[in-house]
């Protein structure tokens, strides 16, 4: 008998048939002899209308109600498969996070896991019953409910999987797999076999929808084994792996695109000697993550630096920067909602040259400016314009040929 976790999202449950219809695929793979542990996501849109709900109360909600509200999408979920397992004559009991015993740091919206008791999971199993677990969520030591982002639903999923040695973690979405980019802006993009750790893990933290970046480090850690299915046809999807030597041969693996994400910058920075550490030491104190960095040098004894953060975050990176630039003599700050980021990502880059002159040389064929770039091992990304960044994901697609 093999214990295998499943992940459905918010597409694969978002209305009353479709719950029905992921019921009825979990009593399948049941009755072929499986212990099953299901981790659902709040149906569609459920999220975004209860962030819409507190936006109208206030601008700047504070995190922890705001967990609070955001946890509840998931309960109706899985309480809802719940109910379509047993009509389909199976026993199935649905947990919350905290119920199962995932425990979190304290860091509300943004949550990281610590541990996961799984005792009481283990106990359900054996008396026979299919276990559905609210994703997204946990709770700290003390008892408060957390959440863990975006996509949190697939962090739980993956951790669950470890925690309990599974099979296999099996991630069903309304795509038949991982693909080199997203088809809805490239109809030409193709379906991936495999794809390393890395390469998914600098994809899902670029932009790419498929899965939640933290999920897969977790994954990678403790090489658990991940398949992204289609929830309604058949198909094998796509193996997320350990590197092989046959992954080297492809140079690009996959285009991203993240219109998620805001530019901030600070003019007229004194340039002195730990005057950036002591700005971005205030940006880290506040638990911000900042993504792409750039300073400019002027000729005279200042700099501006710029960077990039979510879009979520920018209301609170704005407070803490304008504080931090004021401290050190700054002249003051702006930012840029419109804009988006594309990435190449590949392991083969390791071992080839000229990925970066081929990206650039497709935005300046397509007259698209570039006014950031980042690089990695495996990775190169550009910050462009809010307006091309489908355009310059075509464009990109085309050149390194990851078309069918």
């Amino acid at each position: 008998m093999s214990l295998i976790v499943q992940k459905y999202g918010g597409s694969s449950v978002g209305n009353v048939t479709r719950i029905k219809r992921v019921a009825k695929k979990i009593v399948a793979k049941k009755r072929e002899g499986n212990q099953l542990v299901v981790v659902v996501s709040a149906m569609a849109d459920t999220t975004d209308d209860l962030v819409s709900l507190a936006e109208e109360i206030t601008q700047r909600p504070s995190e922890r109600e705001l967990d609070m509200l955001l946890a509840t999408g998931e309960q109706v979920s899985v309480s809802l498969l719940a109910m379509a397992i047993h009509q389909e004559g199976e026993k199935a009991v649905s947990f919350t996070g905290p119920q199962v015993g995932i425990i979190t740091d304290p860091f509300h919206t943004k949550a990281r896991i610590l541990d996961i008791n799984t005792d009481r999971i283990r106990e359900v199993l054996r008396r026979g019953n299919i276990v559905i677990v609210a994703g997204f969520q946990g709770k700290t030591e003390g008892g408060e409910i957390t959440t863990f982002g975006r996509g949190g639903s697939d962090l739980t999923a993956v951790a669950l999987a470890k925690a309990l040695q599974a099979k296999v973690c099996e991630i069903y979405t309304d795509v038949d797999g991982i693909y080199t980019a997203d088809p809805r802006i490239c109809p030409s993009a193709r379906k991936l076999d495999q794809v390393s750790y890395d390469e998914i893990l600098e994809l899902a933290s670029m932009g790419a929808q498929v899965m939640h970046s933290r999920s897969i480090e977790v994954g990678k850690k403790f090489n658990v084994p991940i398949v992204v299915k289609h929830s309604v046809r058949n198909g094998k999807g796509t193996l997320i792996t350990k590197e092989n030597r046959k992954m080297e041969e492809v140079v690009v693996s996959g285009v991203a695109l993240n219109q998620n994400e805001a530019k901030v910058t600070i003019f007229k920075v004194p340039d002195k000697p730990g005057v950036a550490a002591k700005i971005f030491k205030r940006i880290a104190d506040a638990h911000i993550n900042v993504d792409m960095i750039i300073q400019n040098k002027t000729e005279t004894k200042s700099t501006d630096i710029s960077f990039t953060v979510a879009k979520s975050a920018l209301h609170r990176s704005l407070d803490v920067v304008r504080k931090a630039a004021r401290e050190v003599g700054a002249q003051h700050v702006s930012c840029d909602q419109n804009i988006a980021k594309v990435s190449v990502v590949g392991v083969g880059m390791r071992s080839h040259s000229g990925v970066a002159s081929k990206m650039f040389g497709a935005l300046a064929k397509n007259r698209i400016n570039i006014e950031m770039i980042s690089t990695s091992e495996i990775k190169i990304s550009c910050v462009v314009g809010g307006n091309r960044g489908k355009a310059a994901v075509r464009a990109i697609h085309k050149e390194f040929g990851l078309g069918k």
